[in-house]
Formats: C-alpha cells, structure tokens, sequence
C-alpha cells in the first residue's frame, strides 16, 4: 500500500499589495506572509481577506490618534516623529506588527483541524492559547504605537 500526500501549496510570488487609506502605509502580502510563518496551506484570498479585515480592525481602533497626527500636520504615518529602527518609523514596524497578529489569529480561528480525538482537543486547545497570544500582541503594538501604556487587570 502506498500513501500518497499533496504538497502544500507555496504563496503566489509577487502578490499585489493591499492599498491603505494613505495615512497608513499599504500592507505587502508577500511580507505579511513570511512575518506570519504560514505553512502554505492557506489560499492566496484567505490570507489577503483576513488582512484586509486586520487593517479594517487597527484603521478603526487608531482612528482618533490618526485625526490627532493629521490635526498637527502629518500625513502619514511614517511622518510621525518616532525613533527609527533598520531603517523605518518605529511606528510603521508597530503597525504591521498589529496588522500580522490579527490576521493570523483570524486565520488560526478559521483553519482549526478537525479532530474529534483527545490529540485534536489538546491541539484546539493551544491553538487557542496561540490566538489570545496574538490578540495581545496585536493590542501592545498599538499601545506602544499611540504611547498608552500596556496594562493588564484580572479580576480575582
């Protein structure tokens, strides 16, 4: 008996970039994808669907702080005073960060592995623990980006 098993499917090259409303700088899917560690198993319109979802996601979350940097005169993001690492605005690191992380938790959520054994239920279960990592990284990025302090409260 042979087993034969399909090769994951590579991330199309040079994929068109995702257009942001110009404050925010447009998100390349090539590099969100290698920022991501996708496995080749996600489609090229999943993956541009749920980052298209992220950017609506922090767009709307940084909407204010937005108006308040247009408000002093800064069109974009990148003019943003901040400090610059490997060349860029700390900001637009921050950014994609932000973006990275909610679309790879939407994605994590999506393409659960179906398994009704104990194996399966553990797996869900840190591939949940994965997901509330990624929200939370997601929501530092944007503090950090808009200088609020990160603050975590639990109830007890």
């Amino acid at each position: 008996m042979s087993f034969i098993a399909a090769a994951p499917v590579p991330a199309p090259a040079a994929s068109k970039p995702i257009a942001n409303d110009g404050f925010f700088p447009d998100i390349d899917v090539d590099q969100a994808y290698a920022a991501m560690r996708l496995d080749g198993t996600v489609t090229p319109e999943r993956l541009r669907a749920s980052l298209v979802e992220a950017v609506l996601s922090v767009n709307a979350e940084l909407q204010a702080w937005k108006a308040a940097q247009m408000a002093f005169g800064r069109e974009t993001l990148a003019n943003v005073p901040a400090a610059r690492i490997d060349g860029q605005s700390a900001h637009l690191h921050r950014y994609q960060r932000a973006v990275h992380c909610l679309a790879a938790a939407w994605l994590i959520e999506r393409y659960r592995t179906i398994d009704a054994t104990a194996t399966g239920d553990r797996k869900a279960e840190a591939e949940n623990l994965g997901v509330d990592d990624l929200r939370r990284d997601a929501r530092w990025a944007i503090s950090d980006l808009t200088g609020v302090g990160r603050t975590t409260v639990e109830l007890i």
